[in-house]
């Protein structure tokens, strides 16, 4: 075993499950402080361990409760193969390496477009779905997208991106103005009415098995806005994506949804959510460079503010807004 990898919960847990002699490789984690290997047995099986930075209790994990629900509609999730709560690991189906993000990186068009369609009907099923199996038995109807979380993200932002990544030092007046412009889109969005979201939909999230499209990384699932599992797949930080491209993927949700109709205010309350997800994202990737010291996700940045800018300069109610944040970000601009 690679001595990277050698730590003393994976050894232990393979050593319980009669796996002692098998390959141990690491993964690229995600954001969070949980670890990832996979354990390769001698007949070719595979396994994935995700290691958390502390014991758990197994039926109280946010990652098993969700698994539960969304395994309940049916929307494809890796099957849980294990745990040892002790030890703080949870034994996963090996879903491979390529995730969404990947393939789109490597195939032209037309040999993704067809994922994408199946990744709009995913969220059209977890939404549908998540309203009739709504139970208190599951953590995510009791979290939401409430006005504290919203304004919570935009602070973030500022904080994370504005001050400590680009280092800008706000005039008392300038910080008042942005968080009242900010506010009123926090509002709007806290207002709307909500259902269930996976939270981090996009193409880092979503692997493609053989034929099979997966869904990750769902632990942080909770109500909110309909246009926000759409908006994270849209919208990525992570993939280009054709401008006609989103917005057939966004005339294919709502005609799955029966709401064609509805396409000009859907279109609308799209691009506050995009806005506010993206500004939080940059929030993101600031705090990974500054307080985490990860580099990794300042390649995304720049595609992020493309998006921002794009949907600021979009709409004139945006007006106000653009210009105090183009005062800090030239990007943002006209």
């Amino acid at each position: 075993m690679h001595d990277a990898v050698a730590t003393a919960p994976v050894t232990e847990y393979l050593a319980r499950v009669g796996l002692s002699g098998a390959r141990v490789v690491p993964l690229t984690g995600d954001a969070s402080d949980r670890r990832y290997v996979r354990v390769i047995a001698s007949d070719g099986s595979s396994t994935v361990l995700a290691i958390h930075a502390a014991p758990f209790a197994y039926a109280a994990l946010p990652f098993v409760n969700v698994a539960q629900l969304l395994s309940e509609m049916p929307v494809p999730v890796p099957r849980i193969l294990g745990h040892a709560d002790d030890l703080g690991v949870l034994a996963l189906e090996d879903l491979g390496d390529v995730t969404l993000q990947a393939h789109v990186g490597t195939n032209a068009a037309a040999a993704h477009a067809s994922l994408y369609r199946r990744a709009v009907a995913f969220i059209d099923t977890i939404q549908q779905r998540g309203r009739e199996l709504e139970s208190t038995r599951y953590a995510p109807y009791g979290i939401a997208f409430d006005e504290d979380k919203l304004t919570w993200e935009m602070e973030f932002f500022i904080k994370h991106f504005l001050e400590g990544y680009r280092g800008i030092v706000f005039s008392v007046g300038a910080r008042a103005a942005l968080r009242r412009e900010l506010g009123v889109i926090v509002s709007e969005l806290a207002a709307e009415p909500r259902v269930l979201c996976h939270r981090d939909y996009h193409s880092r999230n979503l692997m493609l098995t053989g034929d099979r499209l997966c869904i990750i990384d769902f632990q942080d699932a909770r109500m909110g806005p309909d246009t926000y599992d759409l908006v994270s797949l849209l919208r990525d930080s992570y993939v280009d994506i054709e401008a006609a491209d989103g917005e057939a993927l966004i005339d294919y949700f709502l005609a799955l949804r029966g709401r064609t109709s509805e396409r000009a205010a859907f279109r609308l309350r799209f691009d506050v959510m995009a806005l506010e997800r993206n500004l939080k994202a940059l929030g993101t990737f600031g705090y990974q460079a500054t307080a985490r010291q990860n580099p990794v996700y300042l390649q995304y940045i720049p595609r992020t503010l493309r998006y921002a800018g794009e949907t600021l300069r979009a709409h004139a109610r945006f007006a106000r807004l653009q210009e105090l944040l183009a005062d800090v970000l030239p990007e943002l601009g006209p």
